[in-house]
């Protein structure tokens, strides 16, 4: 009798994106993504991206930034952002790690946060992001490791760095796009380190009342 194949768990890119292309704008400004998103039907749409998860990874800086936010937060993006088990990528380990300041947008966006919400977090939120998986080695071996992990999809979260990262290694097997109603003429684009052209298949695509259209899409 056949032995049947165990399926290795998919990594997940979910980026928001500028209708010309861009992630950031030159110096990593992100004031458009808070200003043309919102609505209940985006809000589902993310949550369930968020809540299939098996496994959050990102940069230093995302981490950085994410963790000094989502423990205290009441958005309904907080309880799968503090929940599910995150992996962060740094040679350095998180400890280790310069903390960046962030920037304006994401600075405002705290500051909005405290002041409206004033979650007390558990302590196993607290450990959640106090005490991350940390991979310090080559980011394909590291991927390559994780997928063969068991579990629902990893899911990456971005820093334009590290998803260009992403997309040059060729190992994403699925891009979930929120491409914004804005166009930035310049700015960081997602698929620069790209080798070689690729190729994708459309899964689905969903328009929002915001403007921002989700975009699913998979390399063929």
């Amino acid at each position: 009798m056949a032995t049947a194949t165990a399926t290795k768990r998919k990594l997940v890119l979910k980026m928001s994106v500028s209708l010309d292309g861009f992630v950031a704008g030159p110096n990593g400004e992100a004031d458009w993504v808070f200003r043309t998103s919102g609505g209940n039907d985006s809000t589902e749409w993310v949550l369930n991206t968020l809540s299939g998860a098996g496994v959050h990874i990102m940069g230093s800086r995302s981490y950085h930034d994410m963790a000094a936010f989502w423990p205290y937060s009441d958005m309904p993006f907080a309880p799968p952002m503090n929940d599910i088990p995150k992996v962060i990528f740094s040679r350095k380990g998180v400890k280790g790690d310069t903390q960046v300041d962030p920037t304006p947008a994401l600075a405002e966006a705290k500051a909005r946060n405290a002041e409206g919400h004033g979650v007390t977090p558990t302590e196993a939120v607290l450990q959640s992001w106090a005490e991350p998986t940390v991979a310090r080695g080559d980011l394909a071996e590291e991927i390559l490791r994780l997928k063969e992990q068991p579990g629902n999809y990893i899911l990456a979260h971005g820093g334009a760095q590290f998803a260009q990262s992403f997309v040059a290694s060729g190992l994403i097997d699925e891009y979930r796009l929120g491409i914004h109603p804005v166009v930035l003429g310049q700015g960081q684009p997602l698929f620069s380190a790209l080798h070689s052209p690729v190729d994708l298949r459309l899964v689905s695509m969903t328009p929002f009342r915001s403007g921002v259209v989700a975009a699913v899409y998979q390399p063929t």
